[in-house]
């Protein structure tokens, strides 16, 4: 049988683009995931390697669908094959039954693995510039310093509880707590 596996990494994406190749690959059965593949709990494609048996191939869109890493990718196909799995990746036209396509598979790995890292040099860099520039990135906060020194004013003249305080500044227990601690 043919197992096809396909994941997008945002609940925003969508997989009918893999289905689709993955459905004109003859696949038997398509296993679809969202989720990060840098993340190791990976449900649906733990689920796809549990039904692949002896002649079965594992066919995937690209590469980086399967793993996020070459050590991550070749330990996976490692398996496969210890398991007579075949695998084949359809945008780089790899199929590890071949000499030629293991090779291929090994490039094709690393170069994915360095267009990663790539990208997140790139990515850091462009926060570093930023925070240079003075732009901060996350959540702006929610309390002034103003309104922290009001809320440790209040608890330390008990003169309001905390459940009030944190009421009367639409904020958790919790944070009036933390705020006491800094």
């Amino acid at each position: 049988m043919k197992f096809g596996y396909a994941r997008v990494s945002t609940d925003d994406q969508d997989c009918s683009l893999q289905v689709r190749a993955l459905t004109n690959a003859k696949c038997d059965r398509i296993f679809e995931e969202k989720g990060t593949g840098a993340r190791f709990d990976r449900p649906a494609l733990q689920e796809c390697l549990s039904h692949l048996r002896t002649g079965d191939c594992l066919v995937v869109w690209r590469l980086d669908r399967l793993g996020r890493s070459t050590k991550d990718l070749i330990q996976t196909v490692m398996d496969l094959k210890a398991k007579g799995v075949q695998f084949t990746s359809l945008q780089e036209a790899i199929n590890t039954e071949t000499a030629s396509g293991q090779l291929t598979f090994h490039l094709f790995a690393a170069l994915a693995e360095f267009e990663r890292n790539l990208i997140r040099e790139r990515t850091m860099a462009g926060l570093g510039a930023a925070r240079a520039r003075g732009r901060v990135g996350g959540r702006p906060e929610k309390l002034s310093e103003k309104d922290r020194k009001k809320i440790r004013q209040l608890v330390s003249e008990n003169a309001v509880p905390i459940k009030d305080i944190a009421q009367m500044f639409s904020i958790s227990r919790g944070t009036v707590y933390n705020i006491l601690k800094n």
